[in-house]
């Protein structure tokens, strides 16, 4: 089991630590619908440094990335980052990651922490094209700074402009002192805020700098379980969830990330996928009565008929009800329609609707 840079702050601060994608991780500090909150409405910090990060430089970067990846990244322009995923062979996802812009010769790529040895692999083998690839996720931290107070309280700790940063940019520059950090306006909470890109030497120092700089802000340390419900609350995709390596982006509701203005792996697949329907299609369900959808569960009719199955579920601790995910055959597909989730002996009724499940 590995260990980020600031495990033992958290094991010192209380944080029940759990395994996840081979590191010992803070699951949460104070509790999850505390956590939740603090983030909605305030300022809450993540350690997220188990996550890949890879750099991509030379001549011909851009095209690898264009290559094995389903976006256009030929649109970006330097400080700017593109939501992608890397397509398999067989129509589905070896992961959905961010896409950095540096320079036009180089590009940073971030993706899951469960999957950086096999994106690695993954894309190395797609590499003939002569690009310097760095494997660069055991030397970086990762601090995921979210709430809507988080550029106040981050000013005071660098000169770069935070206000005026808008969705999915970053720039680098001195952050707590350390230079070269790379800062960006990007996470996956849906209530703002940015992600620090800092060197293990330096992680425990900007931590303290952060918590001290955000104190009057009330910002706290956020663990890992109310991630995952700020992210269901506005229906971001997790990896190994609610897609893998047998979903396709089509049928994931990622035809926005698929552009077919390139080649890419597997992409004449996927166009002809497009061209002709799917046969089941990722949907968002709010839960009617009492009852928590959690992944695995069957999704039916009301005569029972097994349509799909929930990928992720929770109580929504904004919405107070439970809400889900998960695949359904495509005649079942449509917003508004009644479905039921069949937990433990019972079918609960559930309604398909539009996402965000939080509006903010």
């Amino acid at each position: 089991m590995k260990n980020t840079a600031l495990t033992h702050i958290h094991e010192k601060l209380g944080a029940k630590m759990v395994p996840f994608a081979g590191y010992n991780m803070p699951v949460q500090y104070e509790g999850i619908n505390i956590e939740h909150e603090t983030v909605r409405n305030s300022v809450g910090v993540f350690d997220v440094s188990h996550m890949g990060e890879f750099f991509l430089e030379g001549e011909n970067a851009l095209a690898l990335i264009q290559k094995v990846t389903s976006n256009d990244a030929s649109k970006l322009v330097d400080g700017k980052i593109q939501y992608s995923c890397l397509p398999n062979n067989d129509g589905g996802i070896v992961d959905d990651l961010l896409v950095y812009r540096i320079s036009d010769k180089k590009f940073m790529l971030v993706v899951n922490a469960s999957n950086i040895e096999k994106d690695w692999k993954w894309i190395s083998q797609h590499n003939d094209l002569g690009v310097e690839m760095i494997n660069a996720s055991d030397d970086y931290s990762l601090l995921a700074v979210q709430g809507p107070k988080a550029s106040e309280a981050l000013q005071s700790l660098t000169d770069i402009d935070l206000s005026t940063m808008v969705y999915y940019t970053f720039k680098i520059g001195e952050f707590a002192g350390c230079k070269d950090v790379i800062v960006s306006a990007t996470g996956y909470t849906g209530s703002g805020g940015f992600e620090i890109y800092i060197k293990n030497k330096d992680a425990e120092a900007v931590w303290n700098a952060v918590f001290k700089a955000g104190a009057e802000f009330g910002i706290k340390p956020i663990g890992l379980a109310a991630r995952d419900t700020l992210r269901l609350e506005m229906g971001f995709c997790l990896y190994g969830n609610d897609i893998d390596d047998t979903t396709s982006p089509i049928e994931a509701g990622l035809g926005w990330i698929t552009k077919f203005t390139k080649d890419f792996v597997n992409s004449e697949a996927l166009k002809k996928q497009k061209e002709e329907g799917v046969t089941k299609k990722l949907i968002a369900f709010e839960i009617s009565e009492k009852g928590i959808p959690r992944q695995g569960y069957e999704i039916v009719t009301e005569n029972g008929t097994v349509i799909g199955t929930v990928t992720s579920g929770t109580m929504s601790p904004s919405l107070k009800k439970g809400i889900g995910m998960g695949y359904v055959a495509k005649e079942y597909a449509k917003r508004d329609t009644e479905i039921f989730i069949q937990v433990r002996k019972k079918a609960i009724p559930a309604t398909i609707v539009r996402l965000p499940f939080y509006k903010g």
